[in-house]
């Protein structure tokens, strides 16, 4: 049955008022943002914004599909353009997104693209992009801001796979090529870091850690917009479309198999979160990687059935962190990224201007423990944070590496 243009209209009213009142009166800060981090969501948002001049960005709206042949009326999606984490979410600052809006609806990804202009002088702005499934009324989020202290600039140009759907990832395997699209010259400029990052400290530990007096860098030179690119070497791209802006677009490149496990010598690096340091140094002297592996998991739990769920747990969230967290650093090897493979996903996460906040249950069922992740300013990357480490952390921290290393840890 075909509906009438005010049974079409009455819909989308009641879509749009069902939408806003899940909100309620609340604020960017207040939503828990826990399912952008779930091992088990259905679909996974993403904004790209693109800037082209000091008040008009083009922002893409691009929801890759995990389920299996989801359908876009399951979801109801909308965006909200927010002056600051304060400001209320209401109808006044919110769109709903219906299919009429989608620019591209691919095997793998539904985009939208809207235009947003700001007035003159704005000196903050935040684009929240959402997702309501309307099965069980899980909602998903993902925000960026446009204008903020902690962002330097925005880039002029944006990245895209071959089908012309924005390129939603920070990652990309070695060999592979991009297409990059300007409107502002057929010129763009990359630079090449070969460099290989450290492990980083546990939560616990307060000493800073040793930061490189210098890194690698190559001039790739100039290469033309509207071309394929081939990123042909493992470590770290930047791209700019001037060298004298404060902007450009950062791309990791990886060995074919990430963000899964390549081999043992890989293996042997990712269990340092659970292990001692005198097994861990056994395990980076082995010649045998494998057999030193196999033993060190049994050895653990004392079960070779406990230790294969154990392995497949641990390189599990080890994925995961890869696929979530990766920037310049693979994503296991970030903050985050250690903090998601020992405590699990958070069951609590807010954003707030400075900072992100993840909370787990701690000690007890009546206790709650907190990691704070700080927002740092970074030419690299507008959203880079780094954890608030504290000697607090240390009972729940050890409580969970037990857990881990008795084969007990399930999420």
């Amino acid at each position: 049955m075909k509906l009438k243009p005010i049974q079409i209209f009455s819909f989308f009213t009641l879509l749009l008022i069902t939408t806003f009142s899940s909100f309620g009166q609340t604020q960017l800060q207040d939503l828990n943002q826990a399912l952008r981090y779930s091992r088990y969501s259905r679909l996974a948002l993403k904004v790209i914004p693109v800037k082209k001049s000091d008040n008009q960005f083009l922002v893409q709206l691009v929801v890759e599909k995990i389920e299996e042949q989801p359908s876009f009326d399951t979801y109801s999606f909308s965006y909200n353009l927010l002056n600051s984490y304060q400001d209320e979410i209401n109808s006044d600052n919110s769109v709903l997104l219906t299919e009429n809006d989608l620019k591209i609806d691919s095997e793998r990804h539904w985009v939208f693209e809207k235009e947003i202009n700001l007035p003159e002088g704005q000196e903050q702005a935040i684009l929240l992009f959402s997702a309501m499934d309307t099965r069980q009324g899980d909602p998903y989020y993902y925000h960026v801001d446009l204008k903020s202290p902690f962002v330097f600039d925005l880039p002029s140009f944006g990245a895209y796979y071959a089908n012309s759907v924005p390129f939603d990832q920070t990652y990309l395997t070695t060999g592979e090529a991009l297409l990059f699209k300007s409107s502002k010259g057929p010129n763009l400029h990359g630079f090449y870091y070969p460099i290989n990052f450290d492990v980083p400290y546990p939560p616990m530990e307060t000493k800073p850690a040793p930061v490189p007096k210098e890194v690698e860098v190559q001039d790739i030179g100039d290469f033309l917009a509207n071309v394929p690119k081939e990123l042909d070497q493992q470590g770290y791209y930047f791209f700019q479309q001037d060298t004298s802006e404060s902007t450009g677009l950062l791309i990791k490149t990886t060995h074919e198999a990430f963000p899964k496990v390549k081999d043992w010598e890989e293996m042997v690096q990712m269990v340092t979160y659970i292990s001692t340091r005198k097994e861990h140094e056994a395990l980076l002297m082995a010649e045998n990687k494998k057999k030193a592996l196999d033993n060190y998991w049994i050895n653990l739990t004392r079960n070779p059935d406990t230790a294969q769920d154990l392995i497949r747990e641990y390189f599990r969230q080890v994925e995961f962190a890869n696929l979530l967290f990766t920037d310049f650093k693979e994503g296991w090897k970030t903050d985050k990224g250690m903090v998601y493979i020992v405590m699990g996903p958070p069951q609590e996460v807010h954003f707030y201007l400075d900072r992100e906040v993840w909370t787990y249950q701690g000690l007890d069922q009546s206790s709650k423990i907190r990691f704070t992740f700080a927002r740092v300013k970074n030419i690299l990357n507008p959203h880079y944070y780094t954890l608030n480490r504290s000697r607090a952390y240390q009972p729940v921290w050890f409580k969970n590496i037990s857990q881990w290393r008795s084969g007990r840890m399930a999420f």
